[in-house]
């Protein structure tokens, strides 16, 4: 190369070395296709520390596994802004019929949600709004608070999540005007500022969802949307088989459009939640089911109407945008079990030991 950074096409063994050191630091798989993607990302990294090739990028951070290099061509490769409250169902129904089950459940113990991949910090955020709003409407039900704890890899974006502010540009992707009104203020140079009875249900920690979950504790409630189809299918069973172990027996977890527990049929129950899908973690009884694999959550947001800010994700199979946070609604497109009569979810309120 005459001059420093990528080349117009990128040799295809320096993608295939940069392809592994990926998948191995975080998870991700990169399709053959996808070396514009790379290019766009890392090209000033690339220019600024004046390397050559994506080889030689691999052996300078390997050399250096600490240096700051490393969290930077992470951090290009794996973040983004996603929206407020995207796809509108998974609040309705996390808001209208899941936290007042809880609160039966479980009366007098502080409930837990974690937000997987929490990237630039809406969904926590918009969690956190959703409980509010159910406090209002249910004045004393939710006694002992609830905690959400939302992760991501990135110790950058994680920063600036904690600072609750954003701009006028982000808080136009799916943040109605009263929730702006009531949930932010305003701050100088078109710039908001999350108010601190939202932000103190958060806790933002670092974890990249290779490593173990066993410090994050018990959850109610997982939302790890529309991460997971950035990786191996060997990996996401990992993933899923080791978040059901930080569920409670009958916890809740949502995922996103085009992501399915393919063969974990013996650690969640399909429920349908019009328009679209959770599941429940399987364990005790706590739960009356019938004999049908597929339940319907009789919410009320049977008539939700979806935001009209999302935008539903037609290349979820590979990253097109920055991958840990190309958040996606439920589609039409769920495992065949979704097709049969469903049948009537019944929760019990069943306390147990947290």
């Amino acid at each position: 190369m005459t001059q420093s950074g990528l080349s117009s096409k990128v040799a295809l063994s320096d993608f295939d070395i940069f392809s592994q050191f990926l998948e191995k630091a975080c998870g991700i798989v990169l399709g053959k296709n996808k070396e514009y993607l790379v290019k766009s990302r890392l090209r000033k990294i690339l220019n600024d520390n004046k390397i050559d090739t994506l080889a030689e990028l691999v052996k300078t951070i390997e050399r250096n596994p600490r240096d700051v290099l490393r969290g930077k061509v992470i951090d290009a490769m794996t973040t983004n802004e996603t929206l407020w409250f995207r796809d509108n169902y998974p609040f309705e129904v996390f808001k209208n019929t899941i936290l007042p089950e809880l609160c039966k459940r479980y009366p007098n113990q502080r409930l837990r949600v974690w937000s997987a991949a929490c990237s630039s910090g809406q969904e926590p955020y918009s969690i956190s709004m959703a409980t509010d709003e159910f406090e209002r409407t249910s004045l004393g039900q939710l006694k002992a608070g609830l905690q959400i704890i939302a992760t991501d890899l990135s110790n950058k974006v994680l920063a600036e999540c904690r600072t609750g502010e954003y701009d006028s540009l982000a808080l136009g992707r799916g943040l109605s005007d009263e929730r702006l009104k009531r949930y932010f203020n305003e701050l100088q140079g078109k710039r908001w500022e999350v108010k601190p009875e939202i932000k103190k249900r958060i806790e933002f920690k670092e974890l990249n969802l290779q490593e173990s979950y066993a410090s994050l504790g018990k959850f109610d409630v997982v939302f790890c949307r529309n991460v997971l189809i950035y990786f191996s299918a060997d990996f996401k069973r990992d993933i899923l088989s080791r978040i059901h172990k930080t569920l409670k027996p009958g916890g809740y977890l949502f995922l996103g459009a085009s992501e399915a527990l393919n063969g974990l049929a013996d650690l969640y129950e399909m429920v349908q939640c019009r328009p679209g899908i959770m599941y429940v973690s399987k364990g005790e009884d706590v739960f009356a089911r019938s004999s049908t694999k597929s339940s319907t959550f009789g919410s009320s947001t049977a008539s939700a109407k979806t935001s009209s800010t999302t935008s539903r994700s037609t290349a979820a199979t590979s990253p097109t945008t920055r991958p840990s946070t190309s958040r996606s609604g439920v589609s039409s497109k769920t495992t065949s079990s979704t097709k049969s009569q469903p049948s009537t979810f019944k929760p019990k309120p069943k306390p147990t030991d947290r």
